[in-house]
């Protein structure tokens, strides 16, 4: 049965509730009269928008609903959907007064919305590219906004939207092709050319920059078609669709030989001048952009900043080796390559040599060296001799840094931090990039607090360890196997059975026994909120050491992480414990330092273990929360259902990665809202204190069993 059409007095009293008449003084009545001439399915989405908006801002929303009809009239749902939208995602990141702009432009936004209706967004996609990205072999890359796309070689600029395409998933895939095609200029040496040569090598350097990016897209396809033939198929398809097909055959012949892989960026340099006075083609819809001149200035601060930053790893490694007053000459580092089988394409793997001894590279130094590799293909000597005390300006051995809690004295700081989405369920969408979080490290903590624990809790611990070693895998006896160390009796009988009634005798005769391997992966969540303060930090403390004790016996991969924070824009996650570490005197005290500090917003740090978690390699993986309330923040509207519907939002993310969340809580209320963010079967409510640091280990065998 098809809804009523409402009478403009029953329209007016629904707004003059959303628009809060009585405190905004907010006029409704022309705005009720045009709605009540709509049909009630229109009148319905036209009022179920005004409510979303006004989640946002009440004024907002009024401005909206006065547009409502007239939007009704030129544009579908979706695009009104679309529209308000773009309105609320552009108040929280600029403010009302362009958010009013964006509503009051209607028109305006019919003439690009067409074009948004269909286009990939820069916004929805970097979080699928950045990660992609950082998969391929090279320097590591971030991604950023600008007019065009372009490289410097150490961030890839990206326009907001591509809309080139008829579908958003054609233009995903244009936005995937020019991120590669980006990456190739930084792996396969196009930036490493001085502009000058370009701009001396013809009469005109802007004709002559032009051939030289065909020159070099030419060539890096070529590099693209042996090390990824599936996205390079790709490529050929968004050409074929835009009409590009076989650009490449346009080309003089002499160009053939930058198909050879053995050729380099120099090869397109001597060509130049052959081809430069033909009219260069149009390029290929993902080539972007070219700008020489700003690369190579990156590249000339990136080569000081490598040089010493590599000299002065070198430097601490010697020290560790040789102490820092060493009296005799000491041996010299050096580099081989080290034996491999892979592609003799790829850089080559380089192993650090000392007194004919190989060292262990750390992971940030072989960072460095495969950034040198792509600048200069190979490791000059000079930069193998190790610096001396203060010979750099410390500015360039460390990255830019600003003190994370240094928030109030002006505008947040929020390089280096990570952003995450933030689920409003008042306007039932994200919004984008509305948390700022930062990993922190904890000062290091009571070193005897760990040991304190270990003796209160001796024999419980004892107890644990038994426990821990049974789950830890029995071997299972597998029955009717084709080889093994015993005879199956009840096979065997049956085999013999069949065997005499005519039938063909199976060799499944055997057990044998078997040990399952454990495959699991947890990071634990301990909430560090203002709340816990007294005897509830006590109890999380303790719990963590009985809980690392048994693990150490089961081998599984752990981490453990607090979490905190005051507002969206500081969120914070402490490392307690990666996945790497293992359970030293630095992870004891670095338990024995969790303490109280601010609110419970849970949804980014939530966002953030989840990105953690999907990056391990692992059967099972755990989010385990150990808390003792609901979300909670300083900004009003996270408490109660605001931070409920969130928290179940990021938690439902996380389900969608294949992680399986589950709350440790001591609130008495818990059951109240924890059905809802975790599911029924996927949290335990403590009624006392001091019963956690007891069930905590009992707990994790149980979920993991």
């Amino acid at each position: 049965m098809a809804e009523p059409q409402l009478q403009a007095e029953a329209i007016e009293t629904e707004l003059d509730g959303i628009l809060e008449v009585e405190f905004s003084f907010l006029h409704t009545e022309r705005i009720a009269a045009e709605l009540a001439l709509l049909p009630a399915e229109q009148q319905r989405f036209a009022l179920q928008w005004t409510r979303r908006v006004s989640s946002t801002n009440i004024q907002l929303a009024f401005e909206y609903a006065s547009r409502a009809r007239q939007a009704l009239e030129i544009m579908d749902n979706d695009m009104i959907s679309a529209w308000c939208l773009y309105a609320m995602d552009t108040y929280d990141s600029s403010g009302l007064h362009p958010a009013m702009e964006v509503i009051k432009n209607l028109q305006g936004f019919v003439e690009v919305g067409h074009l948004r209706a269909n286009a990939a967004l820069l916004e929805q996609v970097s979080p699928v590219l950045g990660p992609f990205i950082q998969g391929l072999t090279g320097r590591k890359l971030s991604i950023e906004e600008d007019n065009s796309a372009w490289t410097d070689g150490e961030v890839l600029y990206l326009p907001e939207m591509l809309a080139r395409l008829e579908s958003e998933q054609e233009n995903f895939q244009l936005y995937k092709a020019t991120v590669v095609h980006l990456w190739a200029h930084t792996r396969y040496g196009t930036l490493n050319i001085d502009p000058q040569l370009i701009e001396t090598a013809c009469e005109d350097p802007q004709r002559a920059l032009q051939w030289f990016h065909v020159l070099e897209t030419l060539r890096l396809e070529a590099h693209l078609q042996r090390d990824l033939p599936g996205l390079v198929r790709q490529m050929r398809e968004l050409q074929g669709k835009l009409g590009e097909d076989d650009w490449a055959n346009s080309l003089p012949g002499e160009t053939a030989v930058l198909r050879d892989l053995s050729s380099s960026v120099h090869d397109s340099l001597r060509l130049l001048p052959r081809l430069y006075a033909s009219e260069p083609p149009v390029l290929p819809c993902y080539a972007g952009n070219l700008d020489l001149i700003r690369a190579w200035q990156a590249r000339e601060l990136r080569l000081l900043r490598d040089q010493a930053r590599f000299r002065d790893a070198l430097r601490v490694m010697a020290d560790e080796l040789w102490g820092e007053a060493p009296e005799e000459p000491l041996p010299g580092f050096s580099l081989q390559e080290k034996e491999q089988q892979g592609d003799p394409h790829e850089l080559p793997e380089l192993e650090l040599v000392v007194a004919d001894q190989v060292m262990p590279i750390p992971e940030h130094v072989r960072q460095l060296i495969t950034s040198i590799q792509l600048d200069l293909t190979e490791i000059p000597e000079d930069y193998l001799v190790p610096a001396g005390e203060g010979e750099y300006d410390p500015s360039l051995l460390e990255d830019e840094s600003l003190d994370p809690d240094d928030v109030w004295s002006g505008v947040y700081h929020e390089e280096g931090a990570f952003f995450y989405d933030e689920w409003d369920f008042g306007r039932q969408h994200y919004r984008k990039n509305w948390c700022v979080l930062r990993e922190l490290n904890l000062q290091p903590g009571d070193t005897e607090f760990y040991g304190r624990t270990r003796e209160k809790y001796r024999g419980l611990i004892h107890s644990l360890h038994r426990t821990f070693e049974v789950l830890r895998g029995e071997d299972k006896m597998l029955r009717r196997q084709p080889d093994g160390e015993d005879i199956d009796i009840d096979a065997f009988v049956e085999a013999l059975a069949d065997m005499q009634s005519g039938m063909e005798m199976s060799d499944r005769v055997f057990t044998r026994m078997h040990k399952d391997e454990r495959n699991i992966a947890v990071l634990f969540m301990v909430d560090m909120s203002g709340s816990t303060k007294g005897w509830i930090n006590e109890a999380e403390r303790e719990a963590l050491v009985l809980l690392v004790e048994s693990l150490q016996i089961l081998g599984d991969r752990f981490a453990i992480y607090g979490f905190s924070g005051w507002a969206r824009k500081r969120c914070e996650v402490y490392r307690i414990k990666t996945f790497e570490q293992p359970l030293d005197e630095t992870v004891k005290a670095s338990i024995s330092a969790i303490e109280p500090r601010d609110y419970t917003r849970m949804g980014a740090p939530i966002r953030h273990f989840t990105r953690m978690l999907e990056e391990v390699e692992a059967r099972t993986k755990l989010l385990i929360t150990l808390s003792d309330g609901k979300p909670d923040d300083y900004d009003h509207y996270y408490r109660g259902e605001y931070g409920i519907e969130d928290t179940r939002q990021a938690l439902f993310e996380a389900r969608v990665a294949g992680i399986h969340p589950f709350c440790i809580t001591i609130d008495r209320e818990g059951a109240d809202y924890l059905p809802h963010m975790y599911g029924r079967a996927n949290y335990v409510v403590l009624d006392d204190v001091a019963k956690l640091p007891l069930k905590v280990s009992d707990i994790y065998r149980k979920i993991t069993s």
